[in-house]
C-alpha cells in the first residue's frame, strides 16, 4: 500500500452513514467536479476554435490549400502519439494537479499564439504544440474519476465532463457568431478569437493551480477526518488509489488483457469518425446551403444533441445496468444517418432540413465513447496497468483524430462519399468489438465466482486488500461491469 494512503486509511471498513456520505458528496463536487468539468469544457472549447475559425477566412488569410487544413487537425494528434505514454508515466509520479494546471497554462499560451501565425507552417507549429499540452487532460481526468468518485458514480461523474464537447459546440456557436461580426479593427475575427480563449483559458489555469489538490491526502481543503472518510469512500472500489511504483507484471499484464484492446478499439473507431465530424462539421453543414451566421448557429444545435445522447445514455446504463448494451445501441442512430448522407442528394428545403437532421443524427455514436472511458475507469485495477490501460486507449484515441480529417478531401465535398464510407464501416466494427467485450467479461465473472465459491477463505468482505496495488485479474474480489 503507498505510504500516503496507508495514513488515512484503516484497516477495516468503516461504516459511512447516508447523512455524512451526501455531505462529502457534496464537497468533492463542489471542489473538485467543477474544476474538473470546467477545464475539459475549456480544453474543448480550445481546441474546436479552429473547426469555427474554418468559415471565418482563416484557411484564406493564411494561405491553406489542398489538405493543408485537414493537416492542422491531424498534427495535434500525431503529437499526441509521440508524447502519451511518457506522458502518463509522468502523470502517476508527479503531483497531479500542479503538473495539470501548468499544461493548462501551457496550451492557452499556445492558444493565443494562433492569432500570429500567417501561413502553413506557422499554424502547424502552433497546432503541434496545442497537442502536446493538451495531451494530459482526458488521462489526468479519467484517473481523478477513479481517485475521487466511488465506482457507481463514475458512469454519470465521466459523463458530466465528456459532455462539455457538446456544451461547448452551444458556447462556441454563440461566441463564434458574435466574433463573426468583427469585420474591421487591427485583428481580424478569427485571430481575436484565438486570443480571446487563451487569456481566458490561462487565468483558469492558475486557478486550477491554487484550487484543485493532487490527491485526497493532500487535500488541505478538507479536515483530517473527512480525509479519512472521502477515501474510505472509494474503499468498495477495488481500484487502489495511488502508487507511485513501478509494477513490471502488471506493465505486461496490461498487454495481455483483451479488454485494454478493446478499449483501444472503441476509441479509434469513434474517434475516427468524430474527429472528421468535428473538423468538418461547419463546412459539412455550410455545404447543406446554410450561410455562414446560420451555419455557425447551427452548430449550437449538434452540441445540444451530443449533451442529450450523453446524459440520456447514462441514465439509462445507471436505470438498468446493462452498459455494453447501450453503447451497442447509440451506434445505430449513426449508421442509420450515415446511410441517408451517402443516398440522399440535397435537391430543395426539404432535403436541405432532413440532411441536416441526419448529419445530427450520425454523433450519437458520442455516448458509447464516454462509457467505454468510464468502463475503463471502473474495470482496469492497479495503478502501472492503468497507467499503460489509459496510455493505449489514447494511442488509439489520437490515432483515431489523426486519421478522421484526412479522409474528408476537398475533391469531395460537399457529400464527402468516401469519409461516410469510411465510417459506416467503422460502426459495424465497433459494434462486433463490443459484443465481444461483454462476452469476455460475463466469462470472467464466472471463472471468479466459481473460485471464490471453491477458495471461500479468499473473499474479502470486509474490505482488507482494497487499497493494495493489485490489478482487476489478480484480485479474486474485483467484479468487472459491463
Amino acid at each position: 500500500m503507498d505510504p500516503e494512503v496507508a495514513k488515512y486509511a484503516s484497516g477495516e471498513i468503516i461504516e459511512i452513514d447516508e447523512a455524512t456520505n451526501k455531505r462529502l458528496k457534496r464537497k468533492i463536487y463542489q471542489r473538485i467536479l467543477v474544476i474538473m468539468t470546467v477545464t475539459y469544457f475549456l480544453q474543448a472549447l480550445d481546441k474546436g476554435t479552429l473547426s469555427f475559425s474554418s468559415i471565418m477566412n482563416l484557411p484564406s488569410d493564411t494561405g491553406l490549400v489542398g489538405q493543408q487544413y485537414s493537416w492542422l487537425t491531424t498534427c495535434i494528434y500525431i503529437a499526441v502519439l509521440i508524447v502519451e505514454y511518457p506522458l502518463n508515466w509522468t502523470i502517476q509520479r508527479v503531483p497531479i494537479a500542479k503538473f495539470f494546471a501548468f499544461n493548462i497554462c501551457a496550451w492557452s499560451v499556445v492558444l493565443a499564439c494562433h492569432a500570429l501565425c500567417k501561413n502553413f507552417v506557422g499554424l502547424v507549429i502552433c497546432r503541434t504544440l496545442l497537442g502536446i499540452f493538451e495531451a494530459s487532460c482526458q488521462p489526468i481526468l479519467v484517473i481523478l474519476s477513479g481517485m475521487w468518485f466511488r465506482r457507481e458514480e463514475q458512469n454519470m461523474i465521466v459523463t458530466i465532463w465528456y459532455m462539455m464537447n457538446g456544451f461547448q459546440q452551444i458556447v462556441g456557436g454563440l461566441l463564434a457568431y458574435a466574433f463573426t461580426h468583427i469585420t474591421s479593427g487591427p485583428l481580424k475575427s478569427w485571430q481575436a478569437l484565438f486570443l480571446t480563449y487563451g487569456c481566458f483559458s490561462f487565468i483558469w489555469g492558475i486557478l486550477v493551480l491554487l484550487l484543485l489538490p493532487d490527491s485526497p491526502m493532500r487535500a488541505k481543503c478538507f479536515s483530517e477526518e473527512d480525509k479519512k472518510l472521502i477515501i474510505e469512500r472509494v474503499r468498495s472500489n477495488q481500484t487502489g488509489l495511488q502508487n507511485r511504483v513501478f509494477r513490471k507484471e502488471q506493465f505486461f499484464e496490461a498487454f495481455c488483457d483483451p479488454q485494454v484492446w478493446a478499449y483501444g478499439l472503441v476509441a479509434l473507431l469513434t474517434t475516427l469518425p468524430t474527429s472528421g465530424l468535428g473538423a468538418f462539421a461547419n463546412i459539412i453543414i455550410n455545404g447543406f446551403g446554410f450561410s455562414v451566421l446560420n451555419t455557425q448557429l447551427l452548430a449550437m444545435v449538434l452540441g445540444a444533441y451530443i449533451m442529450f445522447c450523453l446524459l440520456s445514455s447514462s441514465y439509462i446504463t445507471k436505470r438498468w445496468g446493462q452498459t455494453i448494451l447501450v453503447m451497442a445501441a447509440y451506434v445505430v442512430p449513426s449508421i442509420i444517418g450515415t446511410i441517408v448522407l451517402l443516398a440522399v442528394e440535397n435537391k430543395n428545403t426539404a432535403t436541405k432540413a432532413g440532411l441536416l437532421m441526419c448529419y445530427y443524427l450520425t454523433l450519437s455514436f458520442w455516448a458509447t465513447s464516454t462509457l467505454a472511458i468510464s468502463m475503463l475507469s471502473r474495470n482496469v485495477a492497479g495503478q502501472t496497468k492503468k497507467t499503460v490501460a489509459v496510455a493505449v486507449n489514447f494511442i488509439f484515441w489520437a490515432a483515431g483524430n489523426a486519421i478522421g480529417p484526412q479522409i474528408f478531401r476537398p475533391k469531395d465535398a460537399p457529400r464527402y462519399f468516401a469519409g461516410f464510407a469510411v465510417h459506416l464501416v467503422c460502426y459495424v466494427i465497433l459494434i462486433t468489438v463490443l459484443g465481444l467485450l461483454r462476452w469476455h467479461f460475463i466469462r470472467e465473472n464466472d471463472k471468479k465466482k466459481r473460485f471464490l465459491e471453491e477458495q471461500t477463505d479468499a473473499a474479502d468482505t470486509r474490505g482488507v486488500h482494497s487499497f493494495d496495488d493489485l490489478t482487476d485479474r489478480q484480485n479474486p474480489n474485483f467484479f468487472y461491469i459491463y
